[in-house]
């Protein structure tokens, strides 16, 4: 990707303010729609995990877009891609606020992660170029709080307008905003040059990774209803995630100009960088799918509540992250890595000791404990993974990186609504089978009506169970957390003038 440098915008602050919304909506979509999920899934009438479609198709989508962003840059130049990919994602948008079944939402979704593919990378070449070069670390900074602001904005405002207004106005809000950055780099950029490059597309790679990733991703969606394999079906599907995935590893490994460049997985600081940022990001996804999840269907938050007790999270971030941007090339990586695990564990080990009978600041509090490992994660494992790599190696590897962490994120979102809604079944089933006329706390509920009594004792049951389920997850990210802090110290240390290139991506 070509960086036009030389090229200045008439008003350079208002024309990176105009990009820097690209960025903003695509996280703003990628969390504001955790808190409306209990509302859309029943709107819809479908189950919390059918509800989940709405996150995934959104992730799966904007992952798969991910590796074409680059051919299709050159082909069509970075101002017409990223003004092209945002007017297509205003108009995903309404169409996901006019949807009137799960399934065109879902379709709906899909489109808008596709669309949502290119606003971040172009966002970052786009800066890069129409900054002078002694400022371009302070407009990657300013990105980067505008992506930490996503999660704090998100919750809180997906609350508000599903609470005071209704659920497709998430995705309503979205076309004033797009609006204005459309019209203003259309009219700060139009006159940057650029010089098409007819580059070749992987398009049996790309078609194997469409193919894979997607089969992949509805097993994953649709195994919890039927049954996992038992159902032929699903036998069927994973057979064929299965067959295309490998196909696709052998095609990119011996293709002249792959669409993925796995020949990256060599070097050892981007190969355990990379798991190590996939795993950690789909641990932190968790966490805040199914923490508003839990305070709205059993702890009786309404959206906004939810929003507001998530939101925490993102505030430390905003204020550690330029720091750590200008500190990062003195520090060891490693050690800030770990750091963050350790952080991230230990917020999960407080939730492992909820009860029914915690309240909002308790939550709050550990959100907002939880920041400063948010802080501590993405810029350090960023310059790890990309630390031993240079020239073009460093845009692929970008590039890789974050298609696989995007991917993490939407697996991770299916498998861990099915563990807590399957976790949270056994546990009825087993506290059910405690209910019976020689159990004093079942011989207090017999002396009332016996259909209330029924009633109240199942609801009781259900209440728990969700409890014991939440614990347990939480249980599991926790000591998920501890594991991968030793694997940080497998990696190199990297070198000063490498960090702060890193840093940049």
């Amino acid at each position: 990707m070509s960086q036009q440098q030389g090229f200045q915008p008439a008003n350079l602050a208002l024309c990176t303010f105009a990009i820097a919304l690209g960025v903003f909506m695509q996280v703003l979509d990628s969390t504001i729609a955790n808190v409306s999920l209990p509302t859309i899934a029943g709107n819809m009438g479908v189950s919390l995990n059918q509800g989940t479609w709405v996150i995934t198709s959104f992730t799966v989508s904007n992952a798969i877009g991910l590796p074409v962003t680059a051919w299709l840059s050159r082909r069509i130049g970075e101002v017409h891609l990223y003004v092209g990919a945002l007017v297509f994602f205003l108009i995903t948008s309404f169409l996901c606020g006019i949807a009137q079944s799960m399934e065109e939402l879902v379709v709906f979704r899909t489109l808008q992660g596709l669309a949502a593919a290119p606003l971040f990378p172009m966002s970052q070449v786009l800066l890069m170029s129409i900054f002078p070069a002694a400022k371009r670390s302070m407009a990657l900074a300013l990105l980067g709080m505008v992506a930490v602001v996503g999660p704090i904005v998100g919750p809180i405002l997906g609350g508000w307008l599903t609470y005071d207004y209704s659920w497709p106005w998430i995705f309503f809000i979205n076309i004033p905003i797009g609006i204005f950055a459309v019209t203003v780099v259309l009219s700060q950029l139009k006159d940057r040059p650029h010089k098409p490059v007819k580059a070749p597309l992987d398009y049996i790679g790309f078609s194997a990774l469409v193919l894979g990733v997607g089969a992949l991703q509805i097993v994953l969606d649709k195994g919890n209803d039927l049954d996992w394999f038992s159902d032929p079906w699903i036998i069927g599907g994973s057979i064929f995630a299965a067959v295309m995935l490998v196909f696709l590893v052998i095609w990119e490994l011996t293709d002249d100009h792959p669409i993925i460049n796995l020949r990256l997985f060599a070097n050892r600081n981007f190969r355990l960088g990379t798991i190590l940022l996939t795993l950690g990001y789909a641990g932190f996804f968790s966490i805040n799918l199914i923490l508003p999840q839990w305070l709205q269907s059993q702890m009786g938050y309404t959206s906004v509540w939810a929003g507001l007790a998530a939101a925490p999270m993102g505030v430390i971030p905003l204020f550690l992250t330029p720091i750590l941007g200008r500190l990062g090339p003195r520090l060891d990586m490693r050690k800030l890595a770990a750091l963050s695990f350790i952080v991230i564990s230990l917020s999960c080990f407080m939730r492992s000791n909820f009860t029914t009978d915690v309240d909002f600041h308790t939550v709050a509090l550990i959100q907002l404990f939880m920041g400063i490992g948010i802080s501590l994660f993405f810029m350090p494992m960023t310059t790890i993974l990309l630390s031993d790599l240079s020239g073009p190696a460093i845009a692929d590897a970008a590039s890789l990186s974050t298609f696989i962490r995007t991917l993490g994120a939407s697996f991770a979102s299916s498998i861990t609504t099915w563990f807590w809604t399957r976790d949270a079944s056994l546990h009825h089933s087993v506290l059910t089978e405690h209910i019976n006329p020689y159990n004093p706390l079942a011989s207090v509920f017999s002396n009332e009506n016996a259909a209330s009594s029924l009633m109240s004792i199942n609801n009781t049951i259900t209440h728990q169970s969700y409890m014991l389920s939440t614990l347990d997850l939480f249980d599991i990210l926790m000591w998920m957390f501890v594991v991968l802090i030793p694997f940080v110290f497998l990696t190199s240390r990297p070198r000063p003038a490498h960090a702060q290139g890193g840093a940049a991506h």
